[in-house]
């Protein structure tokens, strides 16, 4: 049996992955406890606002709170060798090199969508943009929700990575991310985003690959957070297993 902990346990998607666990609908997995920074003992489960204390009770955390938060969970990680399955969007480019240092001490599965379906989707892009030459150009589009405090999303951006693999190019070096005003033409092999913001949308995101004379779309909408969950809660029951490195969902559904 595999015990998870639950950084953020009361936040938006912490407060799912302890109802999917609570629920019993999950085989070979248990809820060992969460953190928060409203702990309290009027919980069934054990709820601590010390991530180190968390981790000595279970085998793997899960992460999805915020980039603040990830350099103390990193340290209780390698402190007390637990797996780590790290869903926090919005992180830097130094924060990303602290999840790689960590991860040579402990296994880490680092993805800024849990969703089996976005997993796929990299996939398709990278696929697509091998295949097709800078004629096409390619075009990324997310909506989420007005809370949502990070643009692009950190979707988006590992789709746009996925692009720029499959193209071999570097996205920081192609990557547009903003356009006002008198910008001149589109130069071909740029990856451009655009963020929209608005009401409740868990998340929706398309590539574009634009022709002359015809356009590929490949889109992905979110309907119900659980499946966040349900992708970290797999993530999370394969983690324990693998050695110390950094691992992506890719890795997890054996893509």
């Amino acid at each position: 049996m595999v015990k998870i902990g639950i950084l953020g346990c009361t936040g938006r998607v912490g407060t799912i992955l302890t109802s999917e666990l609570l629920s019993g609908d999950h085989s070979g997995i248990t809820l060992a406890g969460g953190t928060s920074r409203r702990a309290s003992d009027t919980h069934s489960f054990l709820v601590t606002d010390n991530p180190e204390k968390l981790m000595n009770d279970c085998d793997v955390a899960i992460d999805f709170t915020l980039p603040e938060a990830l350099q103390a969970h990193l340290e209780a990680a390698v402190k007390t060798n637990t797996a780590l399955v790290i869903a926090t969007t919005g992180l830097s480019n130094e924060q990303e090199l602290a999840i790689q240092g960590a991860s040579r001490s402990v296994p880490i599965v680092y993805a800024a969508n849990t969703s089996i379906g976005v997993t796929l989707l990299q996939s398709l892009v990278h696929t697509t943009a091998a295949s097709l030459g800078e004629e096409f150009d390619i075009e990324i589009v997310e909506t989420h929700h007005k809370h949502k405090v990070d643009a692009p999303s950190g979707t988006a951006l590992a789709l746009g990575k996925a692009a720029a693999k499959g193209r071999q190019v570097n996205l920081d070096d192609k990557a547009v991310y903003e356009r006002c005003g008198h910008t001149g033409e589109r130069k071909a092999g740029d990856i451009g985003f655009g963020t929209l913001r608005g009401g409740d949308v868990v998340g929706e995101h398309t590539v574009y690959f634009y022709g002359q004379g015809e356009r590929i779309e490949l889109t992905h909408r979110a309907s119900d957070r659980s499946l966040f969950a349900k992708g970290a809660l797999r993530a999370a029951k394969w983690l324990p297993e693998q050695q110390p490195g950094l691992y992506t969902m890719k890795d997890v559904l054996g893509l």
